[in-house]
C-alpha cells in the first residue's frame, strides 16, 4: 500500500472510532463502490461522510465528491471531514456547501418544531442536553 493510501486508510479509521464512541457504535467504513462510490464512512446521521487527509486542502472537489456520494448512497446530506495537520480527529473539519447546511438546519429547525409543539416536556429535556456553546 502506498504512504498517501496509508494516511488516508489511517484517517478514516481514528474517524470512525470517534463517531463509534460520540455518535453511533454501528459507524463502519464502506466498501469502495468504483464509479458508484457510497462515501467512505456509514453511521454519520443522514450524511455520506468522505474522509480527507491531504497536505493540500481542495474544498471544492471535497464536497462536489461527498455530494454525488450522497446521492449514491441515498443520504440527503453529503459532508467532507477534512483532516486539520498536527491534530486529532476531535479538531478536524466538517465542511459542506451552505445550499447543504441550510437543507440541515431547516430539517433540524423544523424537527425541533415539531418536537415542541407535541411533546414539549421531551422538547425541554432535549434542549437543556444539547444546548453548550462551541
Amino acid at each position: 500500500m502506498n504512504p498517501s493510501k496509508q494516511k488516508g486508510t489511517a484517517w478514516e479509521s481514528l474517524i470512525v472510532g470517534y463517531l463509534r464512541e460520540h455518535h453511533d457504535p454501528t459507524t463502519h467504513r464502506n466498501v469502495q463502490m468504483g464509479a458508484k462510490d457510497i462515501g467512505d464512512i456509514a453511521g454519520y446521521y443522514l450524511h455520506a461522510l468522505e474522509a480527507k487527509a491531504e497536505k493540500e486542502i481542495k474544498l471544492p472537489s471535497y464536497i462536489a465528491q461527498a455530494n454525488r456520494e450522497a446521492v449514491n448512497a441515498g443520504e440527503p446530506f453529503g459532508c467532507a471531514v477534512v483532516k486539520r495537520r498536527m491534530k486529532g480527529v476531535a479538531d478536524g473539519y466538517v465542511v459542506r456547501d451552505v445550499a447543504t447546511d441550510v437543507r440541515l438546519m431547516n430539517r433540524l429547525r423544523d424537527a425541533e418544531a415539531l418536537l415542541e409543539e407535541y411533546a414539549f416536556e421531551a422538547w425541554l429535556e432535549h434542549d437543556a442536553h444539547h444546548r453548550e456553546a462551541a
